[in-house]
Parts: structure tokens; C-alpha cells; sequence
């Protein structure tokens, strides 16, 4: 059976929402569209203990890179702006469905 870029799309989805932090920003983006807090938590989503060394190798060198290069969010390094990008529509029904029924997920889940 021949691959068809729905799955794709779907394969890229599932990968991002299966780290906590990436599924959050995109769970606040759903919400709130942009996010421009500049500091090294944009979406004020991360629980401490996090050194901010960490936080800042993970956020800046992993998560929004990964996210942008898939084209769902824009992120505007030197202002810390992060906006739904072109690619949203490809992941914004597995977010509402998430988001609208998150209080009957597992809560290890979120």
C-alpha cells in the first residue's frame, strides 16, 4: 500500500504532541494566539525543578526549532514572539479534540 502524505501529517502530529512541553505550547497557542513573553519560558508551561540552563537547551536548541521546522509554529527569536504557523490546520484537530476532552484523559496523559 503506497504511503500517502496524510500519514504523514498525522506521524508528525503524534510525534510532537508525545513530549509534554511541545503539547502544551500547542495546547496555549490553541488558545492564545501569539505567545510574546521573551523569557526563557515563553508559555510559562515548565514545572521546576528545571535548571534554566537545561530549560533554555531544550526550548531554544530542540522544541521550537522542531516545531517551527514542521510548520507549526512561527518564532521569532529575538522578540520571543511564537505564533500558529502555516502548517497549524495540520495539527489543530488532534489539539481541539485533546483540549476538549482533557478532563477524561488519563491524567498522565497532560
Amino acid at each position: 500500500m503506497p504511503h500517502q502524505e496524510s500519514d504523514t501529517k498525522l506521524g508528525h502530529a503524534l510525534e510532537v504532541l508525545s513530549n509534554s512541553y511541545r503539547r502544551e505550547l500547542l495546547l496555549a497557542l490553541l488558545e492564545h494566539n501569539p505567545q510574546d513573553d521573551a523569557d526563557r519560558d515563553p508559555l510559562d508551561i515548565i514545572d521546576p525543578p528545571l535548571e534554566p540552563e537545561v530549560l533554555e537547551v531544550e526550548l531554544f536548541h530542540e522544541h521550537l526549532p522542531k516545531l517551527e521546522e514542521l510548520g507549526f509554529i512561527e518564532w521569532d527569536r529575538d522578540t520571543g514572539k511564537i505564533s500558529k504557523g502555516p502548517d497549524w490546520a495540520d495539527i489543530e484537530p488532534v489539539l481541539r479534540l485533546i483540549a476538549d476532552h482533557r478532563n477524561e484523559l488519563p491524567a498522565d496523559w497532560l
